[in-house]
């Protein structure tokens, strides 16, 4: 009986061990959610596009000053750096006296550079309106043109009413549209520079000598602090009241890039920062603990073949990547326990050239894509003319105006033959009737 019972128990055990053993792989990747405290967040790979993590991405939120990304971008693209501008009263209309600033006045002379600086690290909002001004002819323009660069960027959720990010009810944007707007911006190597810039000496103006101006991104600036974050690269802060504490960052460690935003996070307690920096900084944390940059494909590597027709030369082609595909992918996922997709056709005609797209590779798994590439062709394939031309003539065969014209062909030989057996018929008639008329008259002759 205890002999039985022990049978029963063991037999239970390793039934229960080799239905763990049978849980597919996806149940190692099950990932902790990091639970960021935001009212929106995001964490992208922006070399694969991949979306680490994401909440309530595609929500409506006010930016702040977050804003100004954009307002830097449009400058960089339509004014020069040495470019000096005055400042003018108007430029201070919608800034109060509390709000962040770089201590210009009214009549200062600034380049363009020292503005951006001015701008991006104590966040000052004169430099939003003296810059808007200087790009746009007015603030209001301006805004007309944050709203078109933003819908050229692909933004779906976003439109700009000011320059700086000081509250409105119809200025407005969401994490994915932000993150959009800052790696087009990151595009450009001299905002990089200034995003990434913790402390900058401005030029001497007519109102002030050389000063110096700090970042507002504790992330960057507080090496000795424990929100510090030594692998940030900027980019841009954010706050009022109404949209609470936004952050903007980009991050680099051992090659591995990832842009986090997050919004509406709370304000400083006792001793601390914002949380907008340490939930960021946790974003950062939890994307390097958990992904880890993958090469999925190669470029040069024989990924696929298919057929060649109308040539010679071969029948079959390598398709290879068009670059190397790497992806942030769960760790220990290895590539072997991935899906792979390749959409492309069973055959191709000649000629084809090295590097013609044929196709494409996709990686996925548990129902995730983890990066798609283009397949291109690994080397030429000439062309036939021989088998050309017989292809087109038997494609031609296929064709309805070959139908057609076959149908009336037959059609004509049917009634050419109808019509030569009736004149046969007629001529024959005629003959037997004059073969009688003779007869006839040679009788009567010989009579």
């Amino acid at each position: 009986m205890r002999n039985d019972l022990l049978r029963r128990l063991g037999a239970l055990v390793l039934a229960a061990v080799l239905i763990c053993l049978s849980l597919p792989t996806a149940f190692a990747f099950q990932l902790e959610d990091p639970k960021i405290d935001a009212t929106a967040a995001l964490l992208v790979n922006p070399d694969t596009g991949m979306v680490l993590y994401e909440k309530n991405a595609d929500e409506r939120r006010y930016p702040a000053s977050t804003t100004k990304i954009m307002t830097a971008l449009l400058t960089l693209e339509n004014a020069n750096l040495d470019d000096v501008v005055t400042a003018e009263e108007v430029d201070f209309e919608h800034v109060s006296w509390d709000s962040s600033n770089a201590d210009i006045k009214v009549g200062e002379q600034v380049k363009v550079i020292d503005l951006l600086y001015c701008l991006m690290l104590p966040s000052a909002n004169e430099a939003a309106y003296m810059l808007a001004r200087h790009v746009g002819g007015s603030s209001e323009a301006f805004a007309d043109m944050m709203n078109a660069k933003a819908e050229a960027l692909g933004c779906t959720g976003t439109h700009f009413t000011n320059p700086s990010g000081l509250h409105d009810e119809n200025h407005y944007t969401t994490a994915r549209d932000l993150y959009k707007i800052a790696y087009a911006a990151m595009q450009n190597e001299t905002f990089a520079e200034i995003a990434n810039t913790a402390q900058k000496t401005i030029s001497k103006t007519n109102m002030h000598e050389e000063r110096k101006v700090f970042t507002t991104n504790m992330l960057t600036f507080s090496s000795y602090q424990p929100w510090y974050y030594g692998y940030c690269k900027g980019i841009k802060t954010g706050h009022t009241s109404q949209a609470g504490n936004c952050l903007i960052s980009y991050a680099e460690k051992s090659k591995s890039k990832l842009y986090s935003v997050v919004l509406g996070c709370a304000n400083a307690t006792d001793g601390t920062v914002a949380k907008s920096f340490t939930e960021t900084k946790r974003l950062f944390e939890w994307g390097y603990e958990n992904f880890t940059s993958k090469t999925l494909a190669k470029k040069g590597d024989n990924i696929a073949q298919i057929g060649v027709r109308l040539s010679t030369d071969a029948d079959k082609l390598v398709l290879t990547a068009k670059r190397d595909l790497n992806a942030s992918v769960p760790k220990g996922l290895e590539l072997a326990d991935m899906q792979k997709d390749i959409a492309a056709k069973d055959a191709v005609d000649a000629p084809i050239r090295a590097g013609d797209v044929l196709g494409t590779l996709t990686y996925s798994y548990d129902g995730v894509e983890y990066g798609t590439v283009e397949l291109v062709a690994l080397n030429d394939v000439e062309m036939s003319k021989v088998l050309y031309y017989a292809d087109k003539l038997e494609n031609f065969f296929k064709t309805p105006v070959f139908k057609f014209i076959l149908v009336v062909l037959v059609i004509f030989l049917l009634l050419y033959i109808i019509f030569n057996m009736t004149v046969g018929r007629i001529r024959r008639r005629r003959q037997r009737s004059m073969m009688r008329s003779r007869r006839s008259r040679y009788n009567r002759n010989n009579k």
